[in-house]
């Protein structure tokens, strides 16, 4: 099926989709690009995670390390910080960066991880993903990849993994702790 970039966002997630990719026939190599990830050290377990997830695949990872900037990456996110489009602009942000590797690297085709997830914005990403690609420099390979969900966790588990709690902006981890603590305020009411 000929050379595939697959941009992973952890390594749980990474597990579904590189085993449906390699049953098709790809020749996949991983690519682990998130600069929305915060703190520094959730990015560090996550990294961890995606290239023992890797190993274990026996695929190959690339680190796109130099991309983790917080302060720029903040820059970025502000003018959409309360806007419901903020997980659409960070999965595109972050599949766009996919295609452009893979057009840079000689990849045949580009996906990602990010279509694994229950909790992300399916739809967008998957559109984004045939526009990016209909200037027929890249083919993007689209799998809805939800449907291994339960494997996913429990081949996760089994590998044992790091496995997050939330989906690793600083954003999305102040909204599971505001939960929170608005249920210990609504308790100490």
């Amino acid at each position: 099926m000929g050379s595939l970039l697959l941009h992973v966002c952890c390594g749980p997630c990474s597990l579904v989709p590189a085993l449906w990719l390699a049953e098709q026939g790809y020749s996949i190599t991983a690519w682990f690009m998130n600069p929305n990830i915060q703190p520094l050290a959730e990015y560090l377990r996550r990294r961890d995670a995606a290239a023992q997830a890797a190993e274990k695949l026996g695929i190959p990872i690339i680190f796109d390390d130099s991309t983790w900037d917080l302060a720029a990456w903040l820059r970025r996110q502000l003018p959409v910080v309360s806007s419901p489009e903020r997980c659409q602009w960070c999965c595109a942000s972050r599949l766009e960066a996919c295609h452009a590797s893979a057009l840079r690297l000689g990849f045949e085709h580009f996906s990602t991880s990010l279509l694994y997830s229950r909790y992300q914005p399916h739809e967008h990403i998957r559109d984004a993903g045939f526009a990016l690609a209909a200037d027929g420099s890249v083919d993007f390979v689209y799998h809805d990849f939800r449907e291994g969900w339960q494997r996913g966790i429990d081949l996760s588990i089994e590998w044992q993994l790091y496995r997050q709690p939330y989906c690793g902006c600083i954003f999305s981890e102040n909204e599971r702790y505001a939960k929170k603590l608005a249920r210990l305020q609504k308790m100490n009411a």
